[in-house]
Parts: C-alpha cells; sequence; structure tokens
C-alpha cells in the first residue's frame, strides 16, 4: 500500500471519528434538552414528585428528576445554572438574588400550595396548650443560646422541666420562616437545638422526648398526629389557632405561621429547554390534585388563575419578598 492510499485512509478515518463525535454531541444536547431537573426544600418535595410521577404516565419519554437538599441547596444550585426548578419553603435572599444575577440568571417566582407551620410536643406534655408569638421568640431567639433551657422560664406556669429542642437546620426555608416570623429576623434563630434537614427526624426527637418542643411542615405532623401533641399558636387576632383544619392555613386564620411554598424556574431553561415549559404547565394545571393528598394546603381558585396568567406572561423577579405575616397571597402574585 502507497503512502498515498495510506494518508487518503488516515483522513478517511479522522472525518469519521470528527462526524461521530459530532453527531454524539448533538444526541447529547438535544437529550439536555428534554430533561428537567427540580431542586430545594423538603417541605413542599412531595408534591414536585406526585407531580413527577403523574408527568410520565402522560409523557412517558419525560425525564424529570426530582431531588431534595434543602431550599438553600436548591437556590444555590438554581443560582449556578444547574437546574431548572428550585423548590422552596420562603422567598429567595438577597444574596441568593446577586448570585444568580452574577451568573445572568433570571427567575419566575410561582407558588404552587401553602403551609403551616406545626409546633409539636410530645404526646404525654399536658401543660403546653397554646404559645404566644413572645414565648415562642424567647424559646428560639438567638438570645436564648445557653439561657432558656427550663420550660417554666418560658412560662413561669410551666413546670421546672428541661426544655429539649427539636427544629429544622438552620439552611433550611422552615427555619427561616420561624425564626423570621417569631423574632422579626431570619438570621437571629438560636443555634443549641438538635437539628436536621429531615423532618422525619425531628418527629422522632419530639415524640420519644417527654420535655421536647419542636416544630414541623403540616404535612409532617399529620402523618404523625397518633404520636404528637399539636400546640396552638396565639395568632395575630389574639386567638389560639392550630394549622388543623387546614381552612385555619387558607383563611389565613392561623398566623404569622402560614406560609407560601415556592417554584423558581429559570428564565434560560424556559427560553432554551422547551421541555421545562411543558411541565410547568402541566404543574401548574395538575398540582392542586395531589396537594391535599400529600399532606398540604391548595391555593386558592384565584390564586391558580393568577398564577397561570403570571407563568403565561413570563414576569420575572419576586414580589413575595414585601410580603408580610397574615395577608393573602393574592396580593403577591
Amino acid at each position: 500500500m502507497s503512502f498515498r492510499s495510506l494518508f487518503k485512509d488516515s483522513l478517511f478515518l479522522t472525518f469519521l471519528m470528527i462526524l461521530a463525535s459530532s453527531i454524539t454531541a448533538c444526541s447529547g444536547n438535544e437529550e439536555k434538552k428534554s430533561q428537567v431537573s427540580i431542586d430545594g426544600a423538603a417541605v413542599g418535595f412531595p408534591i414536585s414528585l406526585a407531580v413527577a410521577e403523574e408527568y410520565g404516565k402522560v409523557k412517558p419519554e419525560a425525564k424529570v428528576s426530582v431531588a431534595s437538599s434543602g431550599t438553600g441547596g436548591g437556590f444555590s444550585k438554581f443560582c449556578n445554572g444547574d437546574i431548572d426548578i428550585a423548590g422552596a419553603s420562603r422567598t429567595i435572599r438577597d444574596e441568593e438574588i446577586k448570585k444568580c444575577q452574577s451568573k445572568n440568571i433570571q427567575f419566575v417566582e410561582l407558588p404552587v400550595a401553602l403551609d403551616g407551620i406545626a409546633v409539636i410536643a410530645n404526646r404525654k406534655n399536658n401543660f403546653v396548650k397554646c404559645l404566644t408569638i413572645k414565648e415562642l421568640g424567647k424559646i428560639w431567639g438567638g438570645k436564648s443560646d445557653g439561657k432558656i433551657l427550663a420550660w417554666n422560664q418560658v412560662n413561669p406556669k410551666f413546670p421546672n422541666e428541661k426544655l429539649k429542642l427539636y427544629a429544622p437546620s438552620s439552611d433550611t426555608g422552615t427555619f427561616d420562616y420561624m425564626t423570621q416570623a417569631v423574632t422579626g429576623k431570619a438570621k437571629n434563630g438560636r443555634t443549641d437545638y438538635t437539628a436536621t434537614q429531615n423532618q422525619n427526624l425531628l418527629v422522632q426527637g419530639v415524640s420519644g422526648d417527654e420535655t421536647a418542643l419542636g416544630y414541623v411542615g403540616i404535612s409532617y405532623y399529620i402523618q404523625n398526629q397518633e404520636k404528637l401533641n399539636l400546640v396552638a399558636v396565639e395568632s395575630l387576632t389574639g386567638k389560639c389557632e392550630k394549622p388543623v383544619p387546614v381552612d385555619n392555613v387558607i383563611k389565613n386564620i392561623y398566623t404569622p405561621l402560614s406560609r407560601p411554598l415556592f417554584i423558581y424556574v429559570s428564565k434560560k431553561s424556559l427560553d432554551t429547554k422547551p421541555a421545562v415549559k411543558e411541565f410547568v404547565d402541566f404543574y401548574l394545571e395538575n398540582s392542586w390534585k395531589w396537594v391535599d393528598s400529600v399532606g398540604y394546603v391548595a391555593l386558592p381558585d384565584e390564586a391558580y388563575l393568577k398564577v397561570k396568567q403570571k407563568f403565561a406572561t413570563g414576569e420575572t423577579g419576586t414580589k413575595f419578598k414585601k410580603a408580610k405575616p397574615g395577608e393573602p397571597i393574592t396580593n403577591f402574585i
């Protein structure tokens, strides 16, 4: 075989390798465009999971991944451009907005359900019937670290028994919202408590410790109510209220511990990945069907209509950062 022939064969082989590489790259890009990724809050995670499963029945070819690394973890990935949708149990923070902006990531903020933070005590606790916001602030405020360690320090009518606290970790949306609601500052929470992102572990802790107090998303209480006492909270009207029945959450009666749950959708993903828009359309049209069954509270009907309109217009940015506890959700969509 001549050198010229070898040279031609070599060129042809190189051409085939480049062509194969190009086809693989194109195939990979198309595959990425058909994928939808969600990560974020543990609270609200069951809603996204239920929607993804039902969407898969309608579109078997769909590739939707749903994970739960906490609200803070979800926003970190979202603002880095690693995921399409962030699930959140609080509004996005200023520093997270700045990180998104640094990566040229705009977002559409969409409330998808309501939640009530349930204050829980051990089943054998027969003295904690209702706590005021001031008492909750005394329990969970940062100034109480190492100081408020017994029940009678919260209220002299309570027994002189050790106060053991269980709550979500400080990088969760539930911690931020609770701390903001009872102290006025999201960064003002105490640190000397048993913390975890797994709210099922919080339930186990409170149910196994007679002097314990904690708080979890409403779904975790509903799933374990036979093990726990649900503590009422003095609302803004001065009445002791509970998040169950859930109408108390819908009607803003259980305040200030009722809150919206969100998904934040990347505008870039919407513009470049048709699969993301198709999935979110399905989410907003159908999620209400499964919200109650997974332990959360459906939005009022008019709120769902406004959310769908907002998504259709592609309005970016946050309005809910201005919301105060007890204000109707529809004021901020």
